[in-house]
């Protein structure tokens, strides 16, 4: 399992264009991707469950990435989250 948090900085949080790019970014990997927010967990793969969170600016998540590649899915996750949110 690999895990690492993260501070959305984008002043919108993570709103729908985002979240639809970061469920296609999670669907090319095999291993299971959570968000994690206030306890609630997201299936990083379902944007309505990303939606769902409620993440805005200023707020920290944590990704876990369970599986196969899970190495590979949480870099890629944690890149996606750097250069877009």
């Amino acid at each position: 399992m690999k895990e690492f948090t993260y501070t959305i900085k984008d002043p919108q949080g993570i709103h729908a264009r985002p979240a639809g790019l970061l469920v296609k970014k999670a669907a090319e990997y095999t291993s299971s991707i959570k968000m994690i927010k206030d306890g609630k967990e997201a299936d990083l793969k379902r944007i309505f469950a990303v939606m769902g969170l409620g993440v805005k600016s200023g707020m920290t998540v944590t990704v876990r990435a369970e599986g196969d590649d899970e190495d590979a899915a949480s870099e890629a996750v944690q890149k996606f989250l750097e250069e877009n949110l």
